[in-house]
């Protein structure tokens, strides 16, 4: 048995399988490349599991970030999809778990992994898609997608002119969704500080990330139910009947 082979079998998880994350940890080790990882797994007949990009096999934990978007959108061919190596490229200082939200959330198709899984995933035929907001009595939108997004950005540029500016949308607007959505819940969302310390700038409250957390919630629980219900109702085999003369 050779280090390679050795190293693969000492890395397998509760179900006979080599998870992605763990193959990747013995090429680092062995200083080769990741390849020869996935090809030394299927030579064994040991399969990978639980992709870090989330393409196959059941990891939980992944979250939407604009910040991963903004990075993934110029290495998007015109099908909508990205390759493995460019994709994790582009977890440097963000980490995999948003990364791999993202493209869940924006339904980002994946293409050539780089342990050599597959090239071009074959998808269903059918896909079911959700969409959630929250609207007061006046029939005005106060918390979706959209939200968040500016919310998050607001965050992470510490400006409202900044995040409007990098999500394409002028400062009034952005500035008037805010002032409506805290009408509507009479509370606080932003913070801003004038001066030139570390402290000035825009900042979210703890209830606008309370909110921004519940929507999260709320959209996931949303999409879950409606992903199985859609495969009992869609995706389920269709029982061929016979009939006699």
């Amino acid at each position: 048995m050779n280090e390679m082979e050795e190293m693969i079998r000492k890395y397998l998880n509760e179900h006979g399988k080599l998870d992605c994350s763990d193959a990747y940890k013995i090429a680092a080790k062995l200083k080769c490349p990741i390849r020869d990882v996935g090809d030394a797994a299927k030579a064994l007949d040991i399969r990978i599991d639980r992709c870090e990009l989330g393409q196959f096999g059941k990891l939980e934990g992944g979250v939407f970030d604009v910040e991963a978007l903004h990075r993934l959108t110029p290495l998007l061919d015109d099908k909508n999809r990205v390759t493995c190596h460019a994709a994790r490229a582009q977890a440097l200082g963000i980490g995999l778990k948003k990364i791999r939200g993202t493209l869940k959330e924006k339904n980002i198709d994946v293409t050539y992994c780089s342990l050599g899984c597959f090239t071009e995933k074959r998808r269903p035929r059918l896909y079911v898609k959700t969409k959630t907001w929250i609207e007061n009595a006046e029939g005005e939108l106060l918390f979706g997608k959209g939200k968040t997004e500016i919310l998050e950005l607001i965050e992470q540029e510490g400006s409202i002119a900044k995040a409007s500016e990098k999500i394409g949308m002028n400062y009034k607007k952005a500035w008037t969704h805010i002032k409506i959505l805290q009408k509507n819940i009479n509370d606080v969302m932003v913070e801003t500080k004038q001066g030139g310390g570390e402290d000035a700038g825009t900042k979210l409250t703890p209830v606008a990330k309370e909110y921004m957390d519940n929507y999260r919630k709320l959209q996931a629980d949303i999409e879950n139910y409606a992903n199985e219900r859609f495969k009992e109702l869609f995706l389920k085999p269709r029982n061929k009947k016979e009939f006699k003369d």
